[in-house]
């Protein structure tokens, strides 16, 4: 399985190789996570990342415990992106 990248703050190095979205869902498929983001120019985007990956970008949303990470910003790249 190829997996995405995504990231809950801005990264450092390759700025231009990032997109910007907000999460619309976050859902597991096959054993792994597939966050739904809506990028700014309006198209809806699904990466497929590991549950660890999911838990860490959690993590670092700037969100109460428990909280929805729905509507919350992130930085992403598709697979080759």
């Amino acid at each position: 399985m190829h997996h995405d990248r995504i990231h809950a703050r801005k990264p450092t190095h390759d700025l231009e190789r990032w997109s910007t979205g907000t999460i619309e869902s976050i859902d597991e498929r096959d054993g792994h996570c597939v966050v739904t983001v809506l990028a700014e120019d309006g198209e809806t985007v699904e990466l497929t990342v590991t549950l660890a990956i999911r838990e860490l970008v959690l993590s670092r949303l700037d969100i109460d415990d428990g909280a929805s990470p729905i509507g919350e910003r992130v930085w992403y790249r598709k697979r080759g992106g």
